[in-house]
């Protein structure tokens, strides 16, 4: 007599929470953008030899100008533009030898887009070359830090500015990061420095904040900054995130991949999709991505359900 075997289905219900971002609108020099009704894609431009995710590809001029009129197809919002690697370990890169590298980009693509193009530095001198080349914001992942002037140089032009939170400096921010409270450290790292840029003349209304996933961050720490991120949203800025390509995702997805990731960016940029789908969720208003084409699509059908009345 055969045995009649019944399995019973278990639907536990979910429930997903969306942050309802809050809208900023940030004018500047005959730039407009509109931060929160949907989620803007910067795209990266790395022009050097030796960034750990394109290093190389596009470092001649044409080469750079000609992705970066891509990624604008693809449906970026931002294309931004950088000169020094400052993947872990990495040594800074002289003055000159940047502004040579991204200057002539910048030149020339701000003549071929209309969306903005952000320098993406720590040095002052390096950021004063790209504005007035064409580029209309700063990305300081040393959050001004670094370069006493580069405030200075942000309010004299009247650009918005990208505050990035790093533990240490790209040469040693991965060795051993330790946090007694890591959201509370960040938030307040940041309620710290933009005290200072407003009190440096940059107006409140042109500050964007990112919480610097793999910047002196464990693996734990970046799952959190990612799972958390909505607590970033009780400071009243505009948040980017950048976990793009990152190294932790590598690490979540190696075991199944093995050896062969480390050869393919299409899986860790498949990987990246979900992050970027979780930081939206959770309130980022900026994601800072390679992949444009596949972000464009991730945002479009994350932006709906957050929309979705």
């Amino acid at each position: 007599m055969g045995h009649f075997f019944q399995s019973t289905l278990y639907f536990v219900p979910a429930l997903i929470m969306t942050t309802m971002r809050k809208t900023y609108i940030l004018k500047w020099n005959g730039h407009t953008l509109e931060l929160g009704p949907r989620t803007c894609i910067m795209g990266i431009l790395n022009v050097t030899p030796d960034s750990f995710s394109d290093g190389g590809k596009f470092f001649t001029t044409d080469a750079a100008v000609a992705h970066g009129e891509k990624l604008v197809q693809e449906g970026a919002g931002i294309i931004d533009i950088g000169g020094e690697s400052t993947r872990p370990f990495s040594a800074p890169v002289p003055l000159e030898e940047q502004i040579q590298r991204v200057v002539p980009v910048i030149k020339e693509l701000s003549k071929r887009i209309s969306v903005p193009i952000s320098i993406d530095t720590t040095d002052a001198s390096v950021a004063e070359a790209a504005l007035g080349e064409g580029a209309s914001i700063i990305n300081d992942i040393g959050a001004m830090r670094l370069d006493h002037r580069m405030a200075d140089v942000a309010a004299e032009y009247g650009v918005p500015v990208i505050l990035m939170h790093m533990k240490g400096s790209p040469e040693n921010m991965q060795i051993a990061p330790f946090y007694g409270s890591l959201l509370t450290e960040i938030k307040d790292f940041f309620l710290n420095v933009v005290t200072s840029a407003e009190a440096r003349g940059i107006k409140r209304s042109n500050i964007i904040i990112d919480p610097g996933i793999g910047f002196g961050k464990t693996f734990e720490h970046n799952l959190q900054i990612v799972k958390y991120l909505d607590t970033f949203g009780e400071i009243d800025l505009p948040v980017l995130l950048g976990p793009s390509r990152k190294t932790f995702i590598k690490n979540i997805l190696k075991d199944h991949f093995k050896d062969e990731l480390f050869l393919k960016h299409s899986m860790i940029d498949a990987g990246t999709q979900p992050v970027i789908a979780v930081s939206v969720l959770n309130g980022a208003h900026i994601v800072r991505v390679h992949d444009v084409a596949a972000t464009s699509v991730t945002i479009k059908i994350v932006d709906e359900i957050i929309n979705c009345r």
